[in-house]
């Protein structure tokens, strides 16, 4: 019987299938990335990494808390009172603080001990700087003619005074008297024309206190009732707060102002609150709204407070509220821009909870919504907090 030939197509078919049949049957190995690519992407993400939930909470495990120093303080709603937040100014109190301005136009020169500078204290009647009078070349030169008058006129009514006093025994008493008044009378004449002539003006200090602020240059040219100096005692100073609906000063049991340890303004240390007196109210509208007058001579308080700046004063008035105080730090703002609080719901977790709340005293604030009683609040390292995604 005669070979049958074999298809070539069967034969490859039968060779493909005992290669599968040999790879099936060979041990299975582990796959491994090649050395330098991969191996960042292929790690599984660690379960107690931060993350922020579905739900919007925030789980932060223990070693993170303490990385970012996160505090957290139980809060209690009770009675607290009412308070109002005004928008103020502080501004020069006029007994202790002056300005020194020019009387006359002129060129400033030096004082005794130089031009002060910002910042240099000075005492009650120093002289500060000079302003020597400008005049014109005509207005000059007509002075220097008639001061050469009368000293001609004084020459020859002394020598006339000198003849007479000579003749004292048969002369009229009266013609001597006339005569030594009339040199007098010129004396006078030319020491007010000199006087106009090479006279300067002199600014003095008007209270004790430092320089704050210094407009002028050693040979500038100032004009009358320009202002040169302003000095101030910078532990008296005078805050102007704006009011728009009437505030009784019976209303009022106490007034602070806060500002942050590095300077003006709430940062993210607590800020220095300082106590304030009420002076009074206007009863004149300025800026459409009543000026209110607050008074601080607390030691030191220049380092924190400057002229023109500006500030915010809690003014407390009488009454209480149910509210929960909450350090002002602790407030942050979520992407839809609200104001928010972080509670601690587990020990490692978190959630936001959108407030309202009143200010309290500058370093506190009033929540009055959003917190239930024993609720933890984050008070210290909230910002951070609230940037995990």
């Amino acid at each position: 019987m005669s070979a049958r030939r074999i298809p070539s197509r069967l034969l490859l078919r039968a060779s493909l299938a005992a290669c599968l049949g040999a790879a099936l049957a060979l041990p299975a190995m582990p796959l491994q990335a090649h050395e330098g690519h991969g191996d960042e992407a292929a790690a599984p993400v660690s379960g107690d990494a931060p993350r922020r939930q579905a739900d919007g909470s925030v789980f932060l495990p223990k070693a993170s808390q303490r990385q970012i120093e996160i505090r957290t303080l139980p809060v209690t709603p009770g009675p607290l009172p009412r308070t109002l937040e005004l928008n103020a100014t502080v501004i020069m109190d006029p007994h202790k603080g002056g300005r020194v301005q020019s009387m006359l136009a002129g060129r400033l020169e030096p004082g005794p001990a130089g031009l002060p500078s910002v910042g240099q204290k000075v005492q009650k009647g120093q002289v500060l700087a000079y302003v020597v009078p400008s005049a014109g070349q005509i207005e000059r030169s007509n002075q220097s003619a008639l001061l050469a008058e009368l000293q001609a006129a004084r020459s020859l009514a002394e020598k006339r005074l000198a003849r007479l006093q000579e003749l004292a025994d048969t002369v009229p008493r009266k013609d001597i008297e006339a005569a030594e008044s009339e040199v007098k009378s010129l004396k006078g004449r030319i020491a007010a024309v000199g006087g106009g002539l090479s006279n300067r003006d002199t600014l003095v200090a008007p209270v004790t206190g430092v320089i704050a602020a210094a407009n002028g240059m050693a040979g500038q040219i100032v004009e009358a009732r320009d202002i040169i100096f302003e000095v101030v005692d910078p532990d008296s100073l005078h805050i102007e707060a704006m009011a728009y609906t009437p505030l009784a000063a019976e209303a009022i049991e106490a007034a602070s102002v806060a500002v942050s340890e590095g300077g003006a303004g709430a940062g993210p240390a607590a800020p220095r609150v300082i106590p304030l007196e009420f002076l009074g109210a206007g009863r004149r509208l300025k800026e459409q709204a009543l000026p209110v007058i607050f008074d601080n001579h607390s030691a030191g308080v220049g380092q924190w407070l400057a002229l023109g700046q500006p500030v915010k004063v809690q003014v407390r008035l009488k009454g209480t509220l149910e509210a929960a105080a909450v350090p002002a730090t602790a407030l942050v703002k979520n992407p839809s821009n609200e104001t928010i609080l972080w509670v601690k719901r587990s020990p490692e977790l978190f959630e936001p909870r959108a407030i309202r709340y009143q200010p309290l005293d500058g370093a506190r604030v009033a929540v009055t919504q959003g917190l239930a009683p024993g609720d933890r609040v984050v008070v210290q390292g909230a910002p951070l907090l609230n940037q995990v995604r």
